[in-house]
């Protein structure tokens, strides 16, 4: 896997650019492999410099995340990741119970703001488009099995699987099951 000179820069400016490089410099190698890793098609596919370079900030904060957790250094709680140093995971009973106490965590992050350029627009309508077709197209292979209308009881309705299979009068295993074979028919038409 090679990529140009230019991009291996952008990745780099990008990484050490994030706040959470800081205090982490020694992971700098891990950040940069994962980043790369996780880029390549996106540094491959994407003309716009503009928005590569927000694909890339995403993936960067992504990779680096992931490092971070991999590494012990970050904690996932309550929808948001916290260094693990900074707030004591376990406290202890007097009888060896373990106590998690959550009551002083605080969470401060920023969302990422991609603007909707018309190149934003377009990448997006692109991916749209390539998942309903691989709805309508397993949906249409298989009508008995009702992917187009779990797909959208799931993903535009927002309902559970459990809410899914009382819907259907399915099982929630048959559910999960073909949600799953939906979703994994969705990622082959990306690969």
């Amino acid at each position: 896997m090679e990529l140009a000179k230019d991009k291996i820069d952008l990745i780099e400016k990008i990484i050490k650019n994030d706040k959470k490089f800081i205090n982490n410099e020694d992971l700098y190698d891990d950040f940069f492999n994962e980043t790369c890793k996780r880029s390549f098609v996106i540094v491959k596919t994407v003309t716009s410099d503009v928005t590569l370079e927000a694909y890339l900030k995403k993936i960067a904060t992504t990779s680096i995340l992931n490092v971070l957790k991999n590494e012990g250094r970050l904690r996932r709680s309550r929808g948001a990741y916290v260094p693990s140093q900074e707030v004591p995971l376990e406290t202890e009973k007097p009888n060896n119970e373990i106590n998690t106490d959550y009551s002083k965590i605080t969470v401060n992050y920023e969302p990422v703001d991609i603007q909707n350029t018309p190149e934003n627009l377009a990448i997006k309508k692109e991916i749209l488009q390539k998942i309903v077709d691989v709805v309508y197209e397993l949906d249409a292979n298989s009508p008995d099995k009702q992917y187009l209308q779990m797909y959208n009881l799931r993903y535009h309705n927002g309902m559970t699987q459990k809410e899914i299979a009382q819907e259907l009068n399915l099982s929630q295993s048959e559910v999960s099951k073909r949600l799953f074979k939906l979703m994994e028919n969705v990622k082959q038409a990306f690969n």
